[in-house]
């Protein structure tokens, strides 16, 4: 006599993971296409059937502000930045911060300019359609809150080298983030006229070439 294997569904997706999912899909899409992408097209991305979208959203619009909200979340970029390793040189360590603080503004960037062109950013950020459900876990919410833990991570990278430092590191850190941000502000995208590493050397050695020995 044969047995038959006792074969288990595997778990299904909580909502929060169905929607993160979802979301995950879309985001490329949406960096794309814009207020343009279908639900149908998401639900490809995510390989699931396009029902399964409108049993955790009310509708594509609700959709499309979740992406704007997870494009905005921080968590990624904090998480690159407390990566990176306190050995390395000063220099190198704050290098590293800002390519990840611009790959942060270049995925936010890309979402919102997308819905903008396409005109989907009023009802994105702004419809009647309910928020989606934060996804589980912390995270800094709002923008004051993302702001401070930017900061803190940025400090944490300076610190370190307190002693060598003729401002205290708050002041470094301060420096760092209104530099990098008055830089994405005034730097078209694909301008190189200024390096990353050229900014940082600015801001640690300054502007004059030393004095050459007489």
């Amino acid at each position: 006599m044969t047995t038959t294997p006792d074969r288990r569904r595997a778990p299904g997706m909580t909502p929060d993971q169905r929607r993160d999912t979802i979301v995950q899909a879309a985001l490329p899409l949406v960096a794309e296409l814009g207020a343009a992408v279908t639900t149908a097209t998401i639900a490809r991305a995510a390989g699931i059937g396009e029902a399964t979208i409108f049993r955790v959203f009310d509708d594509k619009n609700a959709v499309l502000q979740a992406c704007v909200t997870a494009a905005m979340d921080p968590s990624q970029v904090l998480q690159e930045l407390h990566s990176i390793p306190l050995e390395q040189p000063l220099a190198n360590r704050l290098t590293d911060a800002v390519h990840a603080l611009d790959a942060h503004l270049t995925r936010m960037g890309a979402v919102i300019g997308a819905l903008h062109a396409t005109g989907g950013t009023s009802r994105a950020t702004g419809g009647t359609s309910r928020p989606a459900p934060a996804a589980a876990g912390s995270r800094p919410r709002g923008r004051d809150a993302a702001q401070a833990a930017t900061r803190q991570a940025v400090l944490e990278l300076i610190e370190p080298d307190q002693d060598q430092l003729r401002l205290p590191a708050g002041s470094l850190a301060d420096a760092v983030l209104n530099l990098f941000f008055g830089r994405s502000r005034h730097t078209a995208p694909g301008d190189t006229t200024v390096t990353v590493e050229q900014l940082v050397d600015l801001l640690l050695h300054g502007a004059l070439n030393p004095q050459q020995p007489s």
